[in-house]
């Protein structure tokens, strides 16, 4: 995760199987920094996890199947470079 502030708000660009998306982190602003897990919905960070859990939440979002829609969603949009970074 990436962080920054955007016009007063907390933002980071997290990054979920090779796919890179921003996010709004108000909800967990004052727990969170660079190289932290979170629990995104609907393109808000609303905790913080430590990297098992973030694991074993990624290999049961594999073995449901539920990566294939992010990787559609990775082919035809592009992700955003805030302030140019990468």
């Amino acid at each position: 995760m990436e962080r920054r502030d955007d016009g007063g708000f907390a933002t980071g660009i997290v990054d979920f199987g090779g796919i890179r998306r921003e996010v709004c982190l108000a909800y967990v602003a004052d727990e969170v920094g660079v190289g932290d897990y979170v629990v995104v919905h609907v393109g808000f960070a609303i905790s913080k996890v430590d990297e098992a859990e973030a694991k074993r939440t990624f290999e049961v979002l594999r073995e449901m199947s539920q990566l294939d829609e992010l990787q559609w969603i990775g082919e035809v949009v592009e992700p955003r470079a805030p302030g140019g970074t990468a």
